[in-house]
């Protein structure tokens, strides 16, 4: 199996405890599309922006998404929520699978500074494999703004990008360019959802491997669903987006030393898998 369906649920959310509508959005997505394997809201979606609701991971909240993952048996990515660990507060997304297990926490890399004052950045690049599907890659709302991020979670093998996000401020516009771009020149699946309502002005937007927009919300509410093609992504890194070209492999490949980073291209072993450099394989050819 490597198709696979994928809700983006965009809410319009109150800075407060939205953990309520949450749980009822889920179960009314997984009632009416049961075909969807997978559910993902933005960024700060249960508790809003206030550090003053930040709270353990493990704890109360999570456990409580959890439970909703393994009612209905799908993946979920509840957004992010404030963690407090210790005099420390990080933005992190949990990933939870469908028997309920958090299988791994995103924190932020990159916070809106100055605005997200307080909150400390992560230090790991998320990565997670769906069994029978393939590699997901999870990153933050500012993070994309730089694109050393999405370049080394598919450096880690992601075929797709989860994107949780809040934006209510004038970039958005940029916002869709950066997802487009992302998704072309990592050849890779880039699904943003933003919030709306009170907290962000949504426009959530999902890309595939050659930068084209799958699908792209509006302002307000909006919940949608489409399916992916992992297989998509592996055909594209090996012979190109309709075999024009293999970015990544020229990446790989490449001698450069970057003077932003005083170093050069480091090995890869998830890229190793797509082969050489080459023309693509003519008509009859396997």
């Amino acid at each position: 199996m490597s198709k696979f369906g994928i809700a983006g649920l965009q809410l319009s959310l109150d800075d407060g405890d939205n953990l309520d509508q949450i749980e009822s959005e889920v179960a009314a997505v997984c009632a009416r599309l049961p075909w969807v394997q997978m559910v993902v809201l933005g960024e700060l979606a249960s508790f809003g922006p206030s550090l003053a609701r930040a709270q353990p991971l493990p704890g109360p909240a999570e456990q409580r998404l959890q439970a909703v993952a393994r009612r209905h048996s799908v993946w979920l990515l509840p957004g992010s929520l404030y963690e407090r660990r210790d005099d420390r507060i990080f933005n992190t997304a949990p990933v939870i699978n469908p028997d309920g297990t958090v299988v791994t926490r995103c924190r932020k890399l990159f916070p809106f500074l100055p605005y997200e004052q307080g909150v400390e950045p992560g230090s790991e690049f998320c990565v997670f494999d769906v069994p029978q599907v393939g590699r997901f890659g999870v990153s933050i709302c500012y993070d994309m703004w730089f694109p050393e991020t999405t370049r080394s979670l598919c450096w880690l093998g992601a075929e797709l990008i989860l994107h949780p996000t809040m934006t209510n401020t004038v970039d958005r516009d940029a916002e869709l360019a950066i997802v487009r771009a992302s998704a072309a020149t990592n050849q890779c699946y880039f699904l943003d959802v933003c919030v709306a309502g009170r907290l962000g002005n949504g426009r959530s937007i999902a890309c595939g491997p050659g930068g084209e927009v799958l699908y792209q919300a509006g302002e307000g509410r909006d919940i949608w669903a489409l399916e992916i093609d992992p297989e998509h992504v592996r055909r594209t890194r090996e012979a190109g987006w309709h075999r024009l070209g293999q970015t990544l492999k020229s990446f790989r490949d490449s001698t450069a030393v970057f003077p932003a980073y005083g170093a050069g291209v480091a090995p890869s072993a998830a890229l190793t898998r797509y082969g050489a450099m080459r023309y693509p394989r003519g008509r009859g050819e396997a």
